[in-house]
């Protein structure tokens, strides 16, 4: 289908919109609560509803939740699953190249910033279990509402909260997993239970989800291929631990203090073989032993939180606190000329691997009110801190890859929002003044000695090549930026309305992928422009409709960055970062109807995104002239599901449409003028896949059963990472996960 003629024809059907949170479910989802009840977005840092926001926001409710995660495993494959605009998710413990609207999302859990941007690990989908997580809000495009990071947009997954009822509750869940053909190796379970007890002012929760999983399986029955050194999910182990304690002050105000460890393990059971790209054979995967610890992620957060809302007429929301992350990743053959040092042994025999280390202090205030007097105004002033410190060590040989880095970032910020003609037209902006502080100690980069084979044809450059081992002198360079949004919105009848709107994101680069790849003398991070910070720029223009059974959207958007942050890949398989000019546009399309037939609900969404930057290193000139590449933007989609609910039954068959792309510019050019261009950019043209998934649900008196099918067609396909990314690599060639059964109980009490 002509994707310009599908475009017209949903832009047709539905008047579209930037907010679809009023109930407690995006557009493409069955409402798990009352549609008229309002649902604050706490990401959003405001008690005003979302039709009051120039902001595009979805809201994934519990049950819309727990169906998608039994279908593909992980809260960031559900959000990936039912957002056009987000990338499909490469099937790993790694997110690298995973981006919302073209950019990389800030993963938050409670506010709490999960993302490590100084060294970006891209672990941070992985960092609670999704059973203990209520909902969650995703805040489209750049902003700075949570401070560092989102340049993409937020996805804040927000845990369950205070039991309401007196007395003991909870939850169980028993679960089991297997692929097509039902293998020993494949079979996967979990069990997560939560307990939660209120008497009076006081109430406590606990819970705990434990979760193995076992080999994954392509569409024609092969092991997929195992990525050592950036992690997996298959053939691992997580552990998942959730509390959460409150203490109501006084009939409006309340302190919490929630707490989550989050650890998953690879078992270690399997190394790679090499696909055939040539030949369509995917990378592959047989038992061994592979060398060093396996590739694994642990995260520990502490929060205690002071919230009143009623304080001098006004909310009042505070916060203080504490998250750390450790990244461990593996080792493989293909990564090692990275490591190699001659004055630690011969070069070809030393083995490393690296670890990711992050630890976060912070804390959140904030306050609302309507102004007295002038109720239609109200104002919201508040002050975020923030202190990172980051460092990638390799800990076989004890030496530091990443130095330490140290962020802080003091934010004051304020908001305001003007209703006028009683409703008709809402004004919104405000400013946030980030001042932030990196300072990194003065420290010697790897020698990364490589050994080149001489042969007939290699007679140059052979023998030992190195091409790291450089002094860098430290620095603490100061970075200032006032960043402004601003919008306007209209709803001259209920349930319809359209906005426009200009908002700055804010982030760092990745400072460990540019502070460890130096390779000349005579550079002072005091002046080294490329950590400067990201400064995004996010326009929008949308409309909505909630009327009747229609519940209908369209965004039209794009952002720019005159230093943005590219993914360049070396032949070690390692990525190195750019710093230039980046332009996104796009289009976001949602359609959900509710049929004649009671209970049946159709849905149908659309996006189509380009991405273009400045691929002139040497001279950049600020002129786009090249398409990201997979390994930056994400694919055009089309979304359709059905859903049905009626009584203890509901059911939902969904099904995501991946066009094929092909990515111009330059380097495609000068590709196609010589086949043997180094770049080899037409290997890295996407050819599109389309994928089927399935869930029934039935309530009985005790409890609930569930069987999930994903990939219902068993379709064998290339993943999109995969497909784009690191064209001459074979052990980077991975299928995707074929069929595969989940059969799920639960029970509240």
């Amino acid at each position: 289908m002509n994707r310009k003629w599908l475009v017209a024809a949903l832009l047709s059907s539905a008047l579209s919109s930037p907010v679809h949170a009023q109930a407690t479910a995006p557009v493409d989802q069955t409402p798990s609560g009352d549609a008229d009840e309002s649902i604050v977005v706490t990401a959003a840092r405001t008690i005003l509803p979302p039709n009051a926001l120039p902001l595009t926001i979805d809201i994934i409710g519990k049950d819309s939740l727990d169906q998608q995660i039994a279908i593909s495993g992980s809260v960031t494959d559900a959000v990936a699953a039912l957002t056009p605009s987000f990338s499909p998710t490469r099937q790993k413990l790694s997110g690298a190249g995973e981006t919302l609207r073209g950019r990389s999302p800030l993963y938050a859990i409670n506010g709490i910033p999960q993302s490590t941007p100084m060294r970006d690990g891209s672990r941070d989908g992985f960092t609670i279990d999704g059973f203990f997580v209520d909902r969650v809000e995703l805040i489209y495009g750049s902003n700075a509402l949570q401070g560092i990071g989102g340049t993409g947009g937020i996805v804040n997954q927000v845990t369950v909260g205070a039991p309401k009822e007196e007395g003991l509750g909870g939850r169980f869940l028993l679960q089991g997993t297997a692929n097509d053909d039902f293998s020993s190796d494949g079979i996967g379970g979990k069990v997560a239970g939560l307990v939660q007890y209120r008497a009076g002012r006081f109430d406590a929760t606990f819970g705990a989800a434990w979760e193995k999983r076992g080999a994954f399986y392509d569409g024609e029955g092969r092991r997929l291929g195992i990525n050592l050194t950036q992690g997996e999910t298959q053939d691992s182990k997580t552990l998942s631990l959730f509390a959460r304690l409150g203490y109501e002050l006084s009939p409006s105000a309340r302190l919490d203090l929630i707490a989550s460890r989050f650890e998953l393990k690879g078992d270690g059971d399997y190394v790679a073989v090499a696909g055939n790209r040539t030949l369509g054979i995917p990378t592959g995967a047989v038992r061994g032993n592979p060398p060093g610890e396996s590739a694994q992620n642990r995260t520990e957060s502490v929060a205690l939180s002071l919230t009143d809302t009623d304080l001098g007429g006004g909310n009042f929301v505070s916060q203080i606190f504490f998250n750390r992350s450790r990244d461990t990743f593996g080792g493989e053959i293909q990564t090692q000329a990275t490591f190699q040092d001659p004055t630690l042994g011969t070069v070809g025999t030393l083995f490393d691997q690296s670890q990711n280390r992050s630890r976060k202090l912070g804390a959140k205030l904030s306050y609302e009110r309507a102004v007295p007097g002038f109720e239609d105004l109200t104002l919201t002033v508040g002050f975020d801190a923030l202190v990172d410190k980051t460092e990638q060590a390799l800990i076989a040989t004890g030496r530091v890859w990443v130095p330490p880095s140290d962020f802080t970032s003091l934010a004051p910020f304020g908001q305001a929002n003007l209703k006028l003609f009683d409703g008709l037209v809402r004004l919104a902006g405000g400013v946030r003044w980030e001042n932030v502080t990196i300072k990194i100690d003065d420290y010697h980069t790897l020698a990364s000695t490589t050994f080149v084979a001489c042969s007939a044809t290699v007679t140059t450059n052979c023998g030992l090549s190195t091409y790291g081992g450089v002094d860098v002198a430290g620095g603490k360079p100061k970075f200032k930026d006032l960043l402004i949004n601003g919008g306007i919105i209209i709803e001259p009848w209920r349930g319809i309305r359209a906005y426009a709107s200009y908002a700055e994101g804010f982030t760092v680069p990745d400072i460990g992928r540019i502070t460890r790849s130096l390779n000349r003398t005579g550079i002072d991070i005091d002046s080294f422009l490329d950590i400067s910070p990201v400064v995004s720029n996010n326009r929008e223009i949308g409309i909505e409709m909630k009327r009747g059974p229609l519940d209908a959207s369209a965004t039209y958007f794009w952002s720019s960055s005159d230093k943005g942050q590219l993914l360049i890949a070396r032949p070690d398989r390692t990525f190195d970062v750019q710093r230039q000019r980046v332009e996104i546009q796009g289009i976001e399309v949602n359609l959900g109807v509710q049929t004649p037939i009671d209970g049946l609900k159709l849905n149908v969404g659309y996006a189509h995104l380009k991405g273009r930057f400045d691929s002139d290193t040497a001279n950049p000139d600020g002129i786009v002239d090249s398409d990201l590449d997979g390994s930056n933007i994400s694919p055009d989609r089309l979304n359709l599901a059905a859903s049905y609910a009626s009584g203890p039954f509901s059911a939902r068959v969904q099904t995501q449409v991946y066009f094929k792309r092909r990515f111009d510019g330059k380097a495609r050019a000068a590709d196609d003028a010589n086949p043997l261009h180094p770049l080899k950019l037409a290997d890295n043209d996407f050819g599109g896949y389309t994928l089927t998934d399935a869930n029934v649900r039935y309530q009985t008196g005790f409890g609930g059963l569930s069987l999930s099918v994903q990939n219902l067609f068993n379709k064998q396909y290339i993943d999109y990472s995969s497909d784009t990314r690191l064209p001459t690599d074979q052990f980077s060639y991975f299928a995707g996960r074929g069929r595969t059964f989940t059969l799920g109980w639960d029970y509240r009490f």
